[in-house]
């Protein structure tokens, strides 16, 4: 992995930071981060901004609709938008993370060509509809139906944790359509429309107080097969796809947001006193060094997903069970720095606290990053 920048991408960052110079004064003001019709509004006016500029899916393949940027370019992106205070991509990140990926590896030309432009123009928002609320962490448990009907699936069941489904125009569902086969083989990946007759939205609250996570119940929704990804009973191999990039690189614009907040706490810890802590000092110190060395897992994962044809390999379950845990030792640190004012519900470090709790158990728990750990990169028998 070559951590040197060419002058080709030294440009490309020229670029990128003067167009943010000038584009982030154009926005509006931010909406309230509980307001996620108005967070939907806000994320896909950037992601339109994005697409106009050239920026829009811009480690996406051509043939997908992206600028083919290399892993460098990828990285430099992230870095440059992160340190410029630009948007994340908020209610779009299913789309442009997760489902759009996963279409434009295993779609056809036609799937790619309906779903992938409304994604990177942010015309269209998808949630995500893996979880049930009897499979707890194993996935494959689901119970959700989807019986053929002529040119349908007739989908029957329901969903936990559905990100974003309030808002969302598409879900990626998974769904079992042969009940007798076992169970990894009998489960097919579908593009659900959120607006079909018989779905029914029921939003979450958080810790926080968020509803950014909803129950979706699905009574007799029909489903085009056209909309299927992949073969039918195939889908636990898509969905593989699917939690790859969930894990191997959705989180490395994260990554880059938490070696800030990290700086910004010890400009804190000297502004208020608590630098003098000595235990406090080493403790940051150590956050340093786990944010560092995964920043280079990060560029080493995305390296390794251009190489494997753009889908990251498994090295991405590595990234996220250490990065799960160091998120959450990030704030609790930051916790001791600001002392009671880690209690005003008003500060974005307390929401971002409270949210960093989920982490090891959102995208797979660390239990089930441990043992793809074990068998799949050590070789480890699989336990009883």
């Amino acid at each position: 992995m070559d951590l040197t920048y060419t002058e080709e991408e030294e440009a490309f960052r020229a670029g990128l930071r003067a167009w943010l110079s000038r584009a982030l004064p154009q926005l509006p003001v931010k909406p309230d981060p509980l307001d996620w019709p108005g967070r939907r509004a806000y994320d896909t006016a950037w992601q339109r901004m994005l697409y106009d500029a050239g920026y829009a899916g811009l480690h996406w393949p051509e043939a997908a609709g992206g600028r083919g940027a290399t892993p460098t370019q990828h990285l430099i992106y992230l870095e440059e938008t992160e340190k410029a205070g630009a948007p994340y991509v908020g209610a779009n990140f299913v789309g442009l993370l997760h489902a759009g990926p996963t279409i434009a590896a295993e779609g056809t030309p036609g799937q790619r060509a309906r779903w992938l432009p409304p994604v990177l123009r942010g015309d269209e928002i998808w949630c995500q509809g893996f979880s049930e609320p009897d499979a707890g962490s194993d996935l494959a448990a689901l119970r959700t139906r989807a019986v053929r009907d002529g040119d349908d699936y007739v989908v029957t069941g329901s969903k936990i944790w559905t990100s974003h489904a309030e808002v969302a125009d598409w879900c990626e569902l998974l769904a079992r359509t042969d009940p007798d086969a076992p169970k990894h083989r009998g489960i097919t990946w579908l593009a659900l429309p959120m607006d079909a007759p018989g779905i029914t939205v029921r939003p979450l609250r958080t810790l926080a107080g968020s509803a950014e996570f909803a129950e979706v119940f699905l009574d007799e929704v029909r489903v085009p097969v056209a909309n299927r990804v992949g073969a039918e009973n195939d889908g636990w191999r898509v969905t593989m796809v699917t939690l790859s990039f969930e894990r191997g690189t959705a989180f490395v614009g994260e990554v880059v947001a938490c070696r800030r907040t990290l700086a910004e706490l010890a400009q804190t810890a000297k502004a208020n006193g608590s630098w003098d802590d000595s235990a406090l000092r080493r403790q940051l110190g150590s956050l340093n060094a786990e944010f560092t060395a995964l920043w280079r897992l990060t560029q080493w994962n995305v390296s390794e997903a251009q190489r494997g044809g753009g889908v990251p390999g498994v090295g991405g379950s590595v990234f996220k069970l250490r990065y799960s845990h160091a998120r959450q030792e990030l704030f609790d640190t930051a916790a001791r720095v600001l002392g009671p004012d880690a209690l005003d519900l008003d500060r974005d470090l307390t929401l971002d606290r409270l949210s960093s709790l989920s982490y090891t158990i959102a995208a797979g728990t660390s239990q089930i990053q441990r043992n793809i750990v074990a068998e799949r990169i050590l070789g480890l028998p699989k336990g009883r």
